[in-house]
């Protein structure tokens, strides 16, 4: 039996393309969807109407909400917006999966938090960087096997390249999106905490800045985070450099390092192996080797999906999700010498 079967679900907010993601993947799940709102009508929605035409794009999203039969809602709609459509959505009953950043501020996080506890509904962040990338679920394996031993750090690094002939307003503006290390770092900060296993989080350094586009102050092309857990420490960076000529939109890359060997996730493009993605190196006492994730599965979605109808929380605590996007949250105002 597929994982998803019998689950329903609609979107809500088509702002940020990661709704392509989060859709396709619970509906190879076996969900089914027939409803989408959204506020703006720019290219996405176009897209996302012409990908899945047997959907219904409503006019009012109380159609959904007011909808018993829809299970979850997926939000990827304008940062800024996420967590109170989220709120809006789990006090109509439905469990959330909403894109990365899952809010922008403490103060949303807090009143997320308030709904939770009041709703017992799911609110699970998309982390697709590591929910959506084979070679992570790889090296959560091996990691958990003990193949290299403790984890002592990790690095992650999230390039991207900037594309500002396709972005809408709101990408310009520091408010709509939330701060790079808030949006794009929290993917890799997931990361750090997943694999270290880190509860307790002193935030040692945080930086961002605009580097090369004064044209758009509100802007933020670079950004670092240097983290210091309980169980390890994590190294952050961000950017929007990643150059015109490579064929892929980031070179994302995961360094794990352990007491007995290393791990190196080549996630998205290797420039040594053929441009393949998915690549995983490790090396430790017993040998070194390149592993080749392509074909292997992702278990977040049915997780989520078995989830939804067991009440439970197997493909990510709600404790987790809540602390990434706190500390995540607290870096970006770290860095812009805001008192957290």
């Amino acid at each position: 039996m597929s994982a998803g079967k019998g689950l329903k679900l609609s979107a809500i907010g088509v702002d940020h393309g990661h709704i392509f993601g989060m859709l396709g993947h619970m509906l190879k799940q076996g969900c089914t969807a027939e409803t989408w709102w959204t506020h703006e009508d720019w290219d996405l929605p176009v897209k996302f109407a012409q990908t899945y035409p047997d959907m219904t794009r409503v006019a009012d999203r109380r159609v959904i909400l007011d909808d018993p039969s829809v299970d979850m809602v997926l939000i990827a709609a304008v940062p800024e917006d996420r967590a109170s459509l989220a709120i809006e959505a789990m006090r109509a009953g439905k469990d959330v999966m909403v894109d990365k950043p899952g809010c922008t501020t403490l103060e949303q996080l807090a009143e997320i938090k308030a709904a939770v506890a009041e709703t017992g509904r799911i609110w699970t962040v998309n982390f697709s960087e590591r929910f959506q990338v084979p070679c992570v679920a790889k090296a959560e394996e091996l990691v958990a096997g003990g193949a290299i031993g403790q984890v002592i750090q990790t690095i992650g690094m999230g390039p991207h390249k900037q594309n500002l002939h396709t972005r809408p307003k709101w990408f310009f503006e520091r408010a709509r999106y939330g701060g790079i290390l808030t949006d794009i770092a929290s993917h890799q900060i997931d990361q750090f905490l997943h694999f270290t296993g880190s509860t307790e989080v002193t935030i040692k350094h945080a930086h961002v800045s605009n580097k090369t586009l004064p044209q758009h102050p509100g802007v933020q092309d670079f950004g670092e985070v240097a983290l210091e857990g309980d169980k390890g420490h994590g190294y952050v960076r961000v950017d929007w450099f990643t150059p015109a000529g490579l064929p892929m939109w980031g070179d994302g890359r995961l360094t794990i390092l352990g007491s007995d060997g290393f791990i190196e996730l080549r996630k998205y493009i290797d420039l040594a192996n053929g441009n393949k993605g998915d690549q995983l190196l490790i090396a430790n006492g017993e040998g070194a080797e390149v592993i080749d994730c392509r074909d292997l599965d992702l278990p977040y979605f049915a997780r989520i999906c078995a989830d939804i109808q067991n009440r439970t929380q197997t493909a990510v605590s709600q404790a987790h999700t809540f602390r990434t996007m706190e500390i995540a949250i607290r870096a970006q105002m770290h860095a812009e010498g805001t008192p957290a």
